[in-house]
């Protein structure tokens, strides 16, 4: 007798108010939670979440903002912008500054006005400092001339003022003038400078981070020469700016760092040295390749696959790709 087929329907999906019920659960991982769920909510969803957001415990809130960033950040289908430009609003600074991050990839221009509202007044730091780097973001988009340009200078007078200000904190100061470096106006290389000079080390990391970020090779001597730095934050600012400025001249020493214990060194070496590309720097990253280290060796093969699109061969295969250029060597 044959057996009769049994019909596999597929699991339903949880509704929202399940899984707000199950986030109100303290007992429950939110790694367990479908999350997902709360993707692209409503006027009505949102307006269930926040019911449930009161409800919960301060621990529990900063856990369930955590995630949902992540989320955003792991999966492209999911979008919990509603959230996080409500969540701008919320008593606690750390779930403020942490919904910023969440709205990291949002090019809506419309974010422009809170963003410069919490740069301006928000009463803490890290989310004054959270908004002027996303700010970053908006007068990149103006350099690009892919926004309005008077947006774009309301964005950069903002900024240009928060650094103005002497008595903001170096926590601020140091993002806003990183989130200028994209400007091209002619005071920017001065302010760059004069961070450089600055007694507070981590004012002077975000002169180097600036410098490469401002694709300007006017920098490349100072940090071929913080490449050597005693500090390690520091070498590894250099080395991220030499990729970014492409230096050529940087690639012996990257390629030294990838003998360093200090994984954080290591792989940014790595990514410098795709940037950077060359023979030399292709065949530091195809022995790294080989390594016994996992991470070590995806971060060589993701600096490859970016060499190669640089060079515009993205199209061919990775192996493929290697003989082809071998031969050139």
């Amino acid at each position: 007798m044959t057996p009769t087929a049994r019909t596999i329907r597929p699991r339903s999906r949880p509704s929202v108010g399940s899984v707000l019920a199950e986030v109100s659960d303290s007992s429950r991982s939110l790694n367990t939670v479908d999350l997902a769920v709360l993707s692209d909510l409503t006027q009505d969803g949102l307006n269930q979440f926040k019911e449930t957001w009161a409800a919960l415990s301060a621990s529990r809130r900063r856990a369930l903002m955590e995630r949902l960033v992540e989320l955003s950040e792991e999966r492209i289908d999911v979008y919990f912008r509603r959230i996080f430009q409500w969540a701008l609003e919320d008593a606690d600074p750390w779930v403020r500054a942490k919904a910023i991050d969440g709205l990291w990839e949002v090019e809506d221009v419309l974010l422009i006005g809170p963003f410069i509202r919490l740069l301006q007044s928000d009463p803490a730091a890290e989310v004054r400092a959270a908004a002027a780097q996303s700010l970053g973001r908006f007068l990149l988009l103006g350099e690009l001339e892919e926004m309005d340009q008077a947006l774009a200078a309301g964005v950069e007078a903002a900024l240009q003022a928060a650094y103005a200000n002497s008595a903001e904190e170096v926590s601020v100061r140091r993002r806003v003038l990183e989130a200028l470096a994209y400007s091209a106006s002619p005071n920017v290389p001065a302010l760059i400078q004069q961070a450089y000079e600055d007694e507070d080390p981590d004012m002077r990391l975000s002169a180097v981070f600036a410098m490469g970020r401002s694709a300007d090779t006017r920098w490349g001597e100072i940090v071929l020469q913080e490449l050597s730095s005693d500090d390690p934050a520091m070498r590894y600012e250099a080395a991220r700016a030499s990729g970014e400025l492409e230096l050529a001249e940087a690639v012996p020493e990257l390629i030294r760092m990838l003998d360093q214990d200090d994984v954080d060194l290591r792989n940014i070496a790595v990514w410098s040295l795709g940037r950077i590309g060359g023979p030399a720097a292709r065949r530091a990253l195809e022995a790294c390749c080989d390594s016994d280290d996992p991470d070590l060796a995806d971060a060589a093969e993701e600096a490859l696959e970016e060499l190669a699109f640089m060079s515009g061969d993205d199209q061919l295969p990775g192996l493929l790709w290697f003989d082809l250029h071998d031969a050139d060597d």
